[in-house]
């Protein structure tokens, strides 16, 4: 399943948001096994200027985004403690936004 997240960014923390995206490249093997205990198949990150500051937006392919959530806020995988640690120095909370269409062939 796609699922799609969006938070607001701190205007004085693109630096560090960049930084840890990049370490998350060079950590690949650590970020496979959080797929893993998440059930997630893929995932890409963007930053998007928005009229309010830059939205950074997830979109993540999913088994079961409920047992993601749940294992990725459980997760004693220290490339997810940091994780959490980044995204709320970096981040100020979720954009909202309206789903106008969405079409899958799963069932």
């Amino acid at each position: 399943m796609l699922q799609v997240r969006m938070l607001r960014v701190h205007s004085d923390r693109f630096a560090d948001l960049r930084a840890w995206f990049r370490d998350l490249d060079a950590r690949r093997s650590e970020v496979l096994a959080t797929f893993e205990q998440e059930g997630t198949r893929a995932e890409s990150v963007h930053l998007v200027p928005g009229a309010d500051g830059p939205i950074l937006v997830y979109v993540m392919d999913v088994d079961d985004p409920e047992r993601a959530r749940r294992a990725f806020q459980a997760s004693t995988l220290q490339i997810d403690i940091e994780h959490k640690r980044v995204m709320k120095a970096c981040c100020d909370g979720p954009v909202e936004a309206e789903l106008l269409f969405a079409c899958s062939t799963n069932r």
